[in-house]
């Protein structure tokens, strides 16, 4: 339809078109041109139709209705027609399938039609309840909504057949009562509504024919083109039809009975009906869930998993249903139903759906917050503000309202002015003493009354009767009957035993409740005593008991004015009796908190309160003191932010401010009053201004702070890759996030290593950098040695750890490291028992907290090859440190035994520091003058931190860090005056001699008879060599090399072979001549030969070899060649 068509032309057109049809279905006939049979054409429509016949295959069908005989197949086809019709979602196909079946309708009105309507009856029918029995709730809910989809495009269809006289109820009349009862099958015994939407979708397209709904007179659209000032005078000239009627000139025109058409309206308006009591129901519900996850959340603090979810489910259900009956309604153009409140649900915990209400209430209270209200916060406006109205719950009558009492309310007012006076009146002499105490005399009246006539009011007041005060006497709890609650007395006693476990705004506003139900003169006084009998220790009941009496005072206010009246005389007693200070501490602190309290609730008048702290301030001394600072704390604040009392209030404030300064209070009663009077009256301050940051860096640092866990390190790094690592920008805040380590959890420490070996592989520099930052970090720790960056060092120390696990690091930086952290900052680098250093004194261990860190976190790599000694010669000087300190705590001692005994579990703790000191020596001796020995001793088990065998080059490297590693301390260490140990460098002869050659080649032969798999394979050769190598005892060996020398020598022509036999345990040799000549005697001396030149060769190599790093490590030594000096530290 064309946009500026209104919604009537649309329903005419739509009319005329199903008129139109109508009228063609009528007549039926065969087509006279020649029919085509063929099995591919029919087979071809067939598919056609089961895929769609929607607007895009309406042509192609149509012409093959119209040329092919079909006679053959009108039972696949009726079969494949519902099929493709659940592909019409639009309209337009909706039509062209009604189009579709009118043809064929008109060819065979006998045989396609009927088995039509029988299939489309069968897809139109409700789920089995039985089937839907066995299923979850989810698997129904995915089945029923499966359903609807697959049923709302057949339904359509068949709405347009029974208008266009192809699905009749008679063959006069059209199909309205077909589709009628299948709605009302649909629609009945459907107690979980899921059939709504198909209701829904049949009343949006069908409503005018089939039901005959016409939009009412309010709902008339405007005219574009309509003037301002022009609708009055229109709608005065309408016409009175609220709908056009469509150009429909009779009755007979309509497509649709007039008796179906109501029925059916009648039908659909009595089954809203019952969607409108459903929605009641179920919004009555969930406001009852809503009121219990509040009393959880009162009682736990906390709102249950499982609760949250069945509410928030609950929620999604309503929230569907609502806006099922919202369209409904529109429909129908009936009106919604009036759906209850509860003045509870204004206490709810919104949980789910209502996040937005809780973002607005964290709104409010930081606008509170920064406004400096009368409330420190939300919660705290809400207790003292937010009283429940008990005219809600209780009735009118058991309250005692009247027209009279209502009456009197009213002329409560009639007094203001002359109340307004006597404030102004107040002020005024308030001023006038705040001006008599900047007068020259004013210093010797500071508490109100000369230093003459102070004692004579005192005696006065003790010689006069005191009443017997009500709360200074503890009086019994009221105990629980111990028979069940029968009359009102009992009910009364019942539930004063229960207000002392009333401890939120639940619970005593349902106290409340009941006591008015038990309202009577007696029980009003009986409720009075029991608040003044509060125990004194008890003063977090009060603001409880004054929400209880600010809820009943409002319909009952003699009980308000009954205990202020008796908290005000208990409070003028207590001003008598203020010589008594500790005794009667509680007592006080009791009654000036409970005053407070009601005061915050407007239950104690103005007046009265402020005549309390003017009495207070009058006789600034002794307990008054203690009392100024308690009101100040409970209610200075409520006060001096009150319309009604801050002008007063304010001018008090400033008068206590005078008189504290005037006099001389010791520093507990100054302290008090400074912090009562800025808890009252903050200071200004601005609002802390929070860091902008950018999306990226809000999404990287969510991303690695939040997210990052050992399942989700490979999402991580995807993302992290997947990020603008050009931008600067977003460089920058990577570098700064990977340098922090210590914003993780420590646990993630290592994942953010992980995390940096990864992306070494696609941004090396950045692992680079992320290296260096850390070992900046470490360093500047160890400068400033700072107590608030501790966390931060022990952060930094552990990655750096976890880096060098990840292979990121070497393990020369380690070791530096661990070096550094023992000897930075001290003397030379060599820490002294007796000599202080400012950056790591010896009562400060924080250090040997930083070796431990580093030690359990990859200390138990360095356990073999030059690594493992590099980690040994660190941990005697460790021990050495480590004695150097003050007697370590019980906690560090703990922490460094399990360290060592982690990595070195055989280790044995040096106990002096002598010994320490000459086992550092000894270490430092061994490490310059063997160095060949440790070379020799590392060679072939020092590995590469990847766990590779090095290559000769790094070899030599990883040796030349060494010496710089072990070396480093000794460069630093101070001279000594004891007898000095002179090093020099002596040359050595370095190689294997014959016992370690002959040693040598027995465990080769050893290894190659156990180990190979081909060992029975072995040339003449090497059998005959492993033989005399491995076979023959050394002595009979050397007798058999010697005998044949001479043996050789003395016969030119002979050569001797040992042939070994054996008896028993005994081995016996025989020696045998064999002729020179021979082919073994051949053999034998040629492979004997070969294998010398072979030893000769490989001798000379490893010689070569040898040399060369002797020379190495010569050159080393001469570098250093000066005396080193051991001092003994004692």
């Amino acid at each position: 339809m064309e946009p500026g068509i209104s919604k009537s032309d649309e329903e005419k057109v739509r009319h005329d078109k199903r008129a139109q049809l109508k009228a063609l279905n009528v007549q039926h006939g065969e087509p006279t041109k020649a029919l085509d049979s063929s099995l591919k054409r029919h087979t071809a429509l067939i598919r056609r139709i089961r895929q769609s016949i929607g607007l895009d295959n309406r042509d192609q069908i149509l012409n093959d209705i119209e040329t092919l005989t079909l006679e053959k197949y009108i039972e696949e086809i009726a079969g494949a027609v519902p099929e493709g019709i659940v592909r019409c979602k639009l309209e337009k196909d909706v039509w062209s399938a009604a189009e579709v079946i009118s043809a064929l309708h008109r060819r065979f009105p006998t045989k396609f039609t009927p088995a039509l309507v029988a299939a489309l009856g069968s897809a139109l029918v409700p789920s089995n309840k039985s089937a839907l029995a066995t299923m979850t709730a989810d698997q129904r809910e995915k089945e029923e909504a499966a359903r609807v989809m697959r049923q709302r495009p057949i339904l359509r269809v068949c709405a347009e057949l029974a208008l266009v006289n192809i699905i009749r109820d008679a063959p006069t009349r059209s199909g309205g009562e077909w589709i009628m009862k299948l709605m009302r099958e649909l629609l009945s015994n459907d107690p979980s509504l899921s059939s709504l939407p198909l209701l829904t979708t049949f009343l949006k397209s069908y409503s005018r024919p089939f039901l005959g709904l016409v939009p009412p007179v309010a709902s008339k659209q405007i005219s574009a083109s309509a003037e301002p000032g022009t609708l009055a005078c229109g709608a005065s000239d309408a016409p009175e039809v609220a709908f056009p009627p469509l150009g429909v000139e009779a009755e007979e025109d309509e497509l649709v009975e007039k008796d179906i058409r109501d029925r059916f309206k009648k039908m659909c308006e009595g089954y809203f009906e019952n969607v409108a009591k459903k929605l009641v129901i179920e919004h009555k519900r969930l406001q009852e869930q809503d009121r219990r996850n509040h009393e959880a959340y009162i009682r736990s603090g906390e709102i249950f998993e499982d609760r949250q979810q069945a509410y928030e489910k609950m929620t999604k259900s309503y929230e569907k249903l609502l806006t099922s009956s919202q369209t409904l309604s529109e429909l129908l153009y009936l009106p919604m139903p009036t759906l209850p409140t509860s003045s509870s649900t204004g206490n709810s915990i919104q949980i789910g759906t209502n996040a937005g209400a809780l973002l607005s209430d964290d709104a409010e209270e930081a606008a509170f917050a920064a406004l400096g209200g009368k409330w420190e916060d939300e919660e705290e406006r809400r207790f003292f503000e937010d009283i429940q109205d008990l005219r809600e719950v209780v009735p009118k009558s058991i309250l005692g309202i009247d027209d009279g009492r209502e009456s009197v309310k009213e002329n409560d007012g009639s007094d203001a002015e002359a109340r307004k006076n006597a404030e102004d009146e107040e002020v005024r002499r308030l001023q006038e003493e705040l001006a008599g105490l900047e007068a020259p005399g004013g210093a010797l009246q500071v508490n109100g009354k000369a230093d003459s006539e102070e004692e004579a009011p005192g005696e006065e007041e003790d010689g006069a009767a005191t009443p017997t005060p009500s709360t200074p006497k503890e009086g019994s709890r009221p105990t629980t009957p111990t028979l069940a609650p029968q009359g009102p007395s009992q009910l009364l006693t019942a539930l004063l035993a229960r207000l002392p476990d009333c401890t939120n705004r639940t619970l005593i506003d349902q106290a409340a409740v009941e006591f008015a139900f038990l309202n009577s003169k007696a029980a009003r006084k009986r409720l009075v005593r029991f608040l003044t009998q509060v125990p004194k220790t008890r003063t977090d009941l009060l603001p409880h008991y004054s929400r209880l009496v600010a809820t009943i005072n409002r319909y009952m206010p003699d009980i308000g004015v009954e205990l202020v009246a008796a908290l005000d005389e208990e409070f003028r007693y207590l001003q008598r009796k203020k010589n008594v200070m500790v005794e009667l501490a509680e007592v006080r602190l009791k009654n000036i908190t409970f005053i407070s309290n009601l005061t915050k609730f407007k239950v104690v008048p103005p007046h009265l309160i402020l005549h309390m702290f003017k009495v207070c301030i009058d006789d600034f001394s002794g307990t008054n003191v203690d009392n100024l600072a308690l009101l100040l704390e409970g209610c200075g604040r409520f006060l001096l932010r009150n319309e009604e009392t801050k002008q007063r209030f304010g001018t008090m404030l400033e008068l206590m401010k005078r008189k504290q300064g005037l006099l001389h209070l010791d520093q507990r009663q100054t302290m008090l009053l400074e912090n009562a009077y800025y808890q009252a009256n903050p200071p200004e301050r601005a609002p802390r201004q929070e860091k902008e940051r950018t999306p990226i860096e809000l999404f990287i640092r969510h991303l690695l702070y939040d997210i990052l866990t050992k399942r989700t390190i490979d999402k991580v790094l995807k993302l992290l890759r997947k990020l603008d690592w050009e931008d600067p920008h977003t460089h920058r805040v990577l570098h700064k996030v990977f340098t922090k380590p210590h914003k993780l959890r420590y646990g993630n420490i290592a994942l953010l290593a992980m995390l940096t070996y990864d992306l070494q592989r696609y941004h090396p520099e950045f692992s680079i950098a992320v290296v260096d930052q850390v070992l900046e970090d470490i360093r500047r720790g160890l400068e400033q040695n700072m107590y608030s960056a501790n966390q931060r060092r022990v952060a930094a120390v552990k990655y750096l750890g976890e880096l060098y696990i990840y292979r990121l690091i070497s393990s020369g930086l380690i070791f530096d490291t661990l070096w550094a952290l023992v000897t930075f900052g001290h003397p030379k680098g060599h820490p002294l028992p007796q000599f202080p250093c400012p950056i790591d004194m010896s009562d400060d261990f924080f250090r040997i907290r930083l070796v431990g860190v580093l030690l359990d976190t990859c200390g138990m790599c360095f356990d073999r090859g030059s690594q493992k000694r590099k980690l040994d010669n660190f941990l005697v000087f460790f021990q050495y440190y480590l004695l150097c300190k003050e007697p370590m705590p019980m906690d560090v001692d703990f922490m460094v035994t399990d360290s060592l005994e982690a990595i070195r579990p055989k280790l044995v703790l040096l106990k002096n520091i002598e010994d320490a000191a000459n086992a550092v020596d000894e270490m430092f001796a061994s490490t310059v003058q063997g160095p060949g020995s440790g070379v020799g001793e590392g060679s072939g088990d020092d590995s590469g931190d990847d766990g590779e065998r090095p290559t000769k080059d790094e070899d030599e490297d990883e040796d030349e860090e060494d010496a710089t590693t072990i070396d480093s301390p000794i460069d630093e260490r101070g001279p000594s005056p004891e007898p000095t140990l002179v090093v020099t460098s002596s040359q050595e002869t370095i190689g294997p001699n014959e016992e370690e050659d002959a040693e040598f080649a027995k465990e080769l032969a050893k290894l190659v008879t156990d180990t190979s798999t081909e060992s029975r394979k072995v040339d003449r050769r090497t059998a005959q060599t492993l033989w005399e190598s491995a076979v023959l005892p050394p002595g009979m060996r050397k007798r058999h090399e010697e005998g044949e020398g001479s043996t050789e020598n003395a016969n030119p022509g002979i050569m001797n072979f040992t042939m070994l036999t054996k008896r028993g345990n005994k081995q016996q040799v025989r020696q045998l001549a064999i002729p020179s000549e021979s082919t073994l005697a051949i053999q034998t001396r040629s492979a004997q030969e070969q294998d010398k030149v072979e030893q000769q060769h490989l001798k000379r190599l490893v010689l070569d070899y040898e040399q060369r790093e002797e020379a190495e490590e010569i050159k080393a030594l001469e570098a250093k060649n000066r005396p080193i000096k051991i001092r003994l530290a004692g």
